[in-house]
C-alpha cells in the first residue's frame, strides 16, 4: 500500500511539473552616450495585436502563426522596443539626452518619435522581419516633421530563438538608422 501511494504521488508530481520557460530580451547596438545633445523622447509604441503578448511569435506561413509557449519576453515588448530604440537613436545622434514615454513635460524635449510596430517576428524561412510606421514630431509644438514606413528583413545567424531575438534587435538598429536623419 505504501509503495502504491508513493508511486501515485510521483505520478502526480510529474504531471504537475511545468516545462522550463526561457526568457529573452531585445538589445541595443551598444550603450547610450553620456554626452548631452538633442533631447529626444521615444514613444508611445503601439504593437499589432498578435505581438502584444509575453510569448515569441513565429510565422509558419503567410496566414499562420505559431506561439512559442515556453519562449517568452523578459518584460513587456513595447517598453523593451522603446528602450532599445531610445538607446540606438542616442548612439546615432551622439546624445544621452533621451527619454522613453511617458515623460513629465514636452517642453523638456526637442523631438518625439512614435512607433507603430505592425510586424516583428521570425519566419520559418530563416528570416526575422519588421514593418514599422514611425513619426517624428517637433516639440513642444507637436509639429509633424516626418512620417514613414520601414520594412526590412534579417537572416537568422543560426537556428533557435536566441538567433531570432538577435536578428530582431539588428532590425531595430536599422530602424533607428532610418529615423535618425529626421532628428537632425
Amino acid at each position: 500500500m505504501k509503495q502504491l501511494l508513493l508511486l501515485l504521488a510521483a505520478i502526480f508530481v510529474a504531471g504537475c511539473a511545468q516545462p522550463n520557460k526561457t526568457f529573452y530580451v531585445l538589445t541595443a547596438s551598444g550603450p547610450v552616450p553620456s554626452t548631452n545633445g538633442v533631447s529626444i523622447g521615444v514613444g508611445p509604441i503601439t504593437l499589432a495585436e498578435y505581438l502584444d503578448r509575453t510569448n515569441l511569435v513565429i510565422s509558419e506561413s503567410p496566414n499562420q502563426l505559431a506561439i512559442a509557449e515556453d519562449h517568452r519576453w523578459a518584460g513587456g515588448l513595447a517598453p523593451s522596443i522603446s528602450r532599445v530604440m531610445a538607446t540606438n537613436l542616442g548612439r546615432h545622434l551622439k546624445t544621452g539626452n533621451i527619454q522613453t514615454y511617458p515623460w513629465l513635460r514636452d517642453e523638456e524635449l526637442r523631438y518625439q518619435v512614435t512607433l507603430d510596430i505592425r510586424q516583428l517576428h521570425s519566419e520559418s524561412n530563416g528570416y526575422a522581419i519588421i514593418e514599422a510606421g514611425w513619426r517624428v514630431y517637433q516639440l513642444p509644438e507637436r509639429t509633424l516633421k516626418a512620417s514613414r514606413t520601414f520594412v526590412d528583413r534579417e537572416p537568422l545567424a543560426a537556428d533557435g530563438y536566441t538567433a531570432m531575438v538577435a536578428a530582431q534587435s539588428r532590425l531595430l538598429e536599422r530602424l533607428a538608422q532610418n529615423i535618425a536623419p529626421s532628428l537632425r
